[in-house]
């Protein structure tokens, strides 16, 4: 979902309105597909070996709309997208672990959420920061830097924070991270690269794809984690709810104390509050157990909802003398 244009007054009307469907279809056919899969675990049991293939289609997807000046983006202001990323790794995992303590989680649902702290940018976040009137062509830029290095610290950060609650094989974790985040993203990279017609033709179906995919995903989640749910669904909400929430406070908080202008603090603040929480939810299920994965799966209907009120909220709140009230340092622009 990253290739959107830049918020401006030249953005057409079409596009936006397209945005603005996918960013509120995602929750809804997320909600739908986990009530269905709540109301009948049994008759989804089957998907559970597909979550990883699902994943990596995600990423491939995500790759297929990367391009060389999104990546330019990384040499031209590189300060904030360091202070994102950093945001990012630095803020969700401790977050995760403060919350699971607070709210007195056992191990396992402990462990998932701290994982899906540990986890890099969410891929509806792009989306997200368009219509919040936020810095695209940064959060592009934040997301893809945050997963590329995914296999190195999100296993790293898990074994650390999530391997006091339980063991974390995090050798194996980085190697499955490489073959459904990494390989992918690549891989599509190469196939825009050398296929750029028929990569052109299939944009337009790509978020749609990704977010059947993550649907799929969730069902399969809850399908196998329905007793869970019963059993802890409203503690688990609770823990999601204050750790999105606390993610998007701080990340803007942090872009602020750097002195980012208004729509690169936006950027910020959801690219540190929105996490791929599906790859938590398959990384959970896979390497720790099926009530681990509870958390990622609630996580991926909730912070699409919150994600996409916030950006109605400060699109209404956007003005031109709101987003440019304070001048972007020149350590940010060089």
């Amino acid at each position: 979902m990253s290739s959107l244009p830049e918020s401006s007054p030249t953005a057409s009307t079409a596009e936006e309105r397209s945005a603005r469907i996918a960013v509120t279809l995602f929750p809804v056919l997320i909600l739908a597909g986990g009530a269905v899969a709540l109301a009948a675990p049994s008759a989804f049991t089957g998907l559970a070996p597909w979550i990883n293939p699902l994943l990596g289609i995600i990423m491939f997807g995500m790759g297929l709309t990367l391009t060389p000046p999104d990546f330019a983006v990384i040499a031209k202001r590189p300060i904030p997208v360091v202070i994102g990323v950093v945001a990012q790794y630095a803020i969700m995992p401790f977050l995760g672990w403060l919350v699971a303590a607070a709210l007195g989680l056992p191990p396992a649902l402990a462990a998932g959420v701290i994982l899906v702290g540990c986890c890099p940018g969410g891929t509806a976040s792009n989306v997200v920061s368009y219509l919040a009137k936020g810095d695209v062509a940064l959060s592009v830029a934040m997301t893809s830097v945050s997963t590329l290095i995914a296999p190195l610290l999100t296993p790293v950060l898990a074994l650390w924070l999530a391997g006091q609650y339980m063991p974390v094989d995090a050798g194996s974790m980085a190697w499955s991270i490489v073959q459904i985040v990494l390989l992918p993203v690549l891989l599509g990279l190469v196939a825009r690269l050398f296929l750029p017609r028929l990569v052109n033709k299939a944009l337009p179906a790509l978020p749609w794809i990704s977010v059947l995919a993550i649907t799929a995903v969730v069902v399969a989640v809850v399908a196998g984690s329905a007793k869970a749910i019963f059993a802890a669904g409203l503690l688990v909400l609770a823990a999601v709810i204050l750790h999105n929430g606390l993610g998007y406070a701080l990340g803007y908080a942090a872009a602020r104390l750097c002195r980012l202008p208004i729509p690169s603090r936006r950027t910020t603040a959801i690219e540190v509050g929105m996490q791929n929480s599906g790859l938590a939810a398959g990384l959970a299920r896979q390497y720790l157990t099926p009530e681990a994965a509870l958390p990622g799966a609630i996580f991926s209907v909730w912070h699409n909802v919150s994600g996409a009120v916030l950006a109605a909220y400060w699109r209404r709140r956007s003005t031109p003398a709101q987003v440019q009230a304070e001048p972007v340092p020149a350590a940010v622009t060089e």
